[in-house]
């Protein structure tokens, strides 16, 4: 008894030094490419994951050219609000954390960037129908110091407005994370830019790691701020594990590119044309409809310019009006015309990643082409066959007279019984040619050759 009471009290003491062998958790999410919805809906649900899982920290791998301001501002809130701590770390090398990248960086329990990549950039742009994306806010010329009037946005109301909210919004962020506001500032106002090294040294970030264990050596021991308190990092021999993205997070961030939105936009015109073409509402149909709501989707969430919304509507309005109206093509190449060009004006903006590809639009537009001079060939080929139904059908056709007559009686024609009318007599059973159809009357002629022949 005695021997089994010095073992459990040996195990017992043995605890606590077991629990503190215990290796912290590191969970990781990965995003490249714009920031949309898709990446929201992704990076919240690592955070859920993260909490769920009572991870020690959340690495944010990023590489962005920027995105969609309502996207961003859901990131930024879940990291605001999250238990647990987000170090976002702008990588691989080559890579950067431009516009909505930057709001996110400044955002962050911990900031840091890989050698050879850059942020800032951070001026709003409009996006949707008629924004002026990507072109910074003008400024009027400076004049000795360079003052925050100087420096406010000279464009319209809206404009200043969003450029004001903007500057406001990441001095919060900076002034939240004891990061560099006033450089914040310029980023939103000026569009200034850093590399890893010089954000480095104006408290930008806080550091520059070379890889993932680079970063979680520097970011152990470190404290940061969380909705709840202040804690302090504890990331010695941690196991890490990469959150992926699931299948609906990889589908919505495929569609938000714009070239794939041109070609679904593309496809749902043509499937709902094809369904015109044959009526009945069928595969085509359901198709172009999934097509079209997908590419709005997409769209939607682009940097839209209105004159090339316009044009790229008006050539596919006239590709569509060509293969419905005869008009020996002048509908069809001014739609192609009017497509290429709106296609390359769609998307209003410099962002790289968000951009309209010619390499895209021109086998689009040449698809297009082909398909419409296909529909004219036909049309013209099926134009100067002869009829082969309805009353122009029977024009030529032989009738088979059922009783003797003069001038009018009854004939066999197609199988059918008609009234017909003859210049020249006709005795029963003989042929005669239909020369005409006038109403339920045909106009025959006696044939030349008499046989008589059964219908």
């Amino acid at each position: 008894m005695r021997r089994f009471l010095v073992l459990a009290t040996a195990l017992l003491l043995s605890l606590p030094a077991v629990s503190a062998t215990v290796s912290a958790t590191v969970k990781v999410a990965e995003i490249h490419g714009a920031i949309s919805p898709a990446s929201a809906a992704y990076f919240l649900r690592a955070l859920d994951e993260a909490q769920k899982a009572k991870a020690d920290l959340l690495v944010l791998k990023l590489d962005t050219p920027g995105g969609l301001d309502s996207a961003m501002r859901e990131m930024i809130q879940g990291i605001l609000a999250s238990p647990v701590p987000v170090a976002t770390w702008v990588a691989p090398s080559g890579a950067r954390a431009a516009s909505a990248g930057t709001y996110i960086l400044y955002a962050s329990h911990i900031a840091a960037m890989a050698p050879g990549t850059n942020l800032g950039a951070a001026t709003p742009v409009a996006i949707g129908i008629g924004g002026d994306a990507g072109k910074p806010a003008e400024k009027k010329p400076e004049s000795g110091k360079d003052s925050e009037k100087d420096s406010a946005p000279q464009g319209s109301a809206m404009e200043k407005k969003a450029v004001h909210d903007a500057a406001a919004y990441i001095r919060s962020l900076a002034q939240l994370r004891d990061r560099n506001a006033e450089w914040a500032e310029r980023a939103v106002r000026k569009a200034e830019s850093l590399s890893a090294e010089e954000a480095v040294k104006q408290k930008v970030v806080d550091f520059v790691a070379a890889d993932l264990p680079d970063l979680l050596r520097q970011a152990d021991g470190r404290r940061v701020k969380l909705a709840a308190g202040e804690t302090k990092l504890a990331l010695g021999d941690a196991a890490v594990a990469t959150i992926e993205p699931n299948w609906k997070e990889k589908l919505l961030a495929a569609i938000a590119d714009p070239n794939i939105a041109l070609i679904l936009m593309m496809l749902g015109v043509y499937g709902l044309l094809f369904e015109f073409y044959t009526p009945g509402f069928g595969v085509s149909g359901i198709v172009g409809a999934i097509c079209l709501l997908l590419a709005l989707y997409a769209l939607a969430m682009l940097p839209i310019n209105a004159t090339g919304a316009l044009l790229l509507l008006l050539g596919i309005a006239l590709m569509a009006t060509e293969a419905f109206v005869p008009s020996f093509g002048a509908f069809g190449i001014g739609g192609i015309v009017a497509f290429v060009a709106g296609s390359l004006m769609l998307i209003d903006g410099d962002l790289p990643g968000l951009e309209i590809s010619l390499a895209l639009v021109v086998p689009l537009a040449a698809t297009s082409a082909l398909v419409l001079f296909g529909v004219g060939a036909f049309a013209l080929r099926a134009r100067r066959r002869p009829a082969v139904s309805g009353a122009e059908g029977m024009i030529g056709g032989t009738a088979v007279a059922l009783e003797d007559f003069e001038r009018e009686g009854w004939v066999r024609a197609s199988g059918e019984r008609w009234h017909a009318r003859s210049d020249a007599p006709l005795t029963r059973d003989a042929l005669a040619r239909i020369v005409a159809v006038q109403g339920l009357t045909l106009v025959v002629k006696p044939e030349d050759n008499t046989e008589n022949k059964g219908d």
